[in-house]
């Protein structure tokens, strides 16, 4: 069935909640028709951060537009995945409109907690509303003093908690030698400060005239910002798990001509790649996986890390598990992988300075993230440029990094051009790593 918000056909959309749940008619739906719709080829693409259905709904027409003009004998059928996530309302989507958070952020100080992002948060975490608005006040009055900044992480801290053993506390790690991030357990002073400084160096970059000390409320609002952000990293591997992947697992038996090919963009990367983890035994039908700009640890699919060869990715070797290529999209424009990643996986042990603003170079690939400089530590990665994947044909099989940086480049800060993925030459790399003609 189409969608009124897209202009593609067949259209179904899935919605999960945030422990993984599927809303039954929609997956029902979508089990009774694709078969019966003729479809060989069913794209099923997750957004990241988002803040509702018409958001994503948005994305999914513009990104699936161009692909019947692409593959025009193709019998393509489209999902679209609707998780609960959020993104904060200063933050400019390239092609997209600015919402009144992300102008008025671009021409004044930024605001303590703008009102479409305090709605989201009271959305995403409708549980806690009390303390949603003990962190409005704060960030309101910004009081001085460090105390006041460790009662502020304090209440991030109940936030974004979960009970230790829902599902969504056993999906919240990359690899096994990860724990839980310093921002979250550490010193909060300090690592207000880091953001803080962080922020600073994106808003003069490239040198210090005019410095002065940042303001550490403005690196409060980012740790708030990046716990969040944890948060959904934490649901999207919990939905991918144990929502999605039982879908497809589902699908294969009720439409077992049906080829399937995951996208995920940001979170939606790491949701999409945990659904392989879901996948029932015997079940081949995803074809290829596609990650744009994928929030999550580049190591996430490695054997042995090379900092810690006795710990391995949460997904190891589960790109075989694709009867295809597993293609990663990155873009060292991405300032929201390539800058606070990093600051915010960062477990509290790591003693590195943060002192100057080139973060990649401060913390080095420990921290990496799949968007920023592609998947790592996993021997016969192939390495392409865009112009070459789009040239093909691309790998049958394992992992393939794509630099994207020649179409993902746009944005401003702090996330950068981690939302500019509209564009139709991903769409073609859609296309080729699932061998769609």
């Amino acid at each position: 069935m189409a969608d009124p918000g897209t202009t593609v056909t067949p259209y179904w959309e899935l919605t999960f909640d945030a422990d993984g749940d599927v809303d039954g008619p929609e997956r029902d739906r979508l089990l009774a028709e694709a078969g019966s719709h003729g479809v060989r080829d069913l794209i099923v693409f997750s957004h990241g951060w988002n803040n509702d259905r018409s958001g994503a709904t948005a994305l999914y027409h513009r990104f699936f537009a161009p692909i019947p003009r692409l593959a025009p004998k193709a019998r393509i059928g489209y999902v679209g995945v609707v998780w609960p996530s959020m993104r904060f309302s200063d933050e400019p989507i390239p092609d997209f409109p600015k919402s009144v958070a992300a102008t008025e952020a671009e021409a004044a100080p930024r605001p303590a907690l703008d009102k479409d992002t305090r709605q989201a948060l009271l959305r995403t975490f409708p549980d806690r509303t009390t303390v949603i608005d003990r962190i409005a006040a704060l960030l309101d009055r910004q009081p001085p003093g460090e105390a006041a900044l460790e009662e502020f992480g304090r209440l991030v801290r109940l936030l974004v908690e979960v009970a230790p053993d829902c599902p969504q506390s056993r999906c919240a790690t990359d690899t096994a030698a990860d724990g839980e991030p310093g921002m979250l357990c550490g010193d909060t002073a300090a690592a207000c400060e880091e953001f803080a400084q962080a922020l600073a160096g994106l808003d003069s970059p490239g040198g210090t005239e005019g410095f002065s000390l940042p303001n550490p409320w403005d690196g409060a609002r980012e740790l708030l910002r990046q716990a969040t952000y944890y948060a959904m990293k934490r649901r999207a591997g919990t939905v991918g798990e144990h929502g999605l992947g039982p879908v497809i697992g589902r699908l294969a038996g009720a439409a077992p001509g049906v080829r399937v090919h995951l996208v995920g963009h940001s979170f939606g990367g790491r949701l999409v790649s945990f659904a392989l983890r879901g996948l029932p035994d015997g079940v081949s039908a995803v074809k290829s996986v596609t990650l744009l700009q994928g929030a999550f640890s580049h190591y996430a699919f490695a054997v042995e890390l090379p900092h810690d060869p006795q710990a391995g990715g949460a997904l190891r070797n589960l790109q075989g598990r694709i009867d295809g290529p597993l293609v990663c999209c990155y873009s060292h424009y991405d300032g929201a992988l390539g800058t606070f990643y990093p600051l915010a996986s960062r477990m509290a042990d790591d003693a590195q300075s943060v002192a100057c603003f080139d973060i990649g170079r401060v913390l080095g690939p420990k921290w990496g993230a799949m968007g920023h400089d592609g998947v790592q530590a996993v021997p016969g990665t192939r390495a392409l440029t865009l112009a070459e994947a789009l040239a093909g044909p691309l790998p049958g099989s394992g992992c393939v990094n794509v630099d994207a940086a020649a179409v993902v480049c746009r944005g401003g800060p702090p996330a950068g051009a981690h939302s500019d993925i509209v564009h139709p030459e991903l769409a073609r790399v859609v296309l080729a790593a699932g061998r769609i003609a």
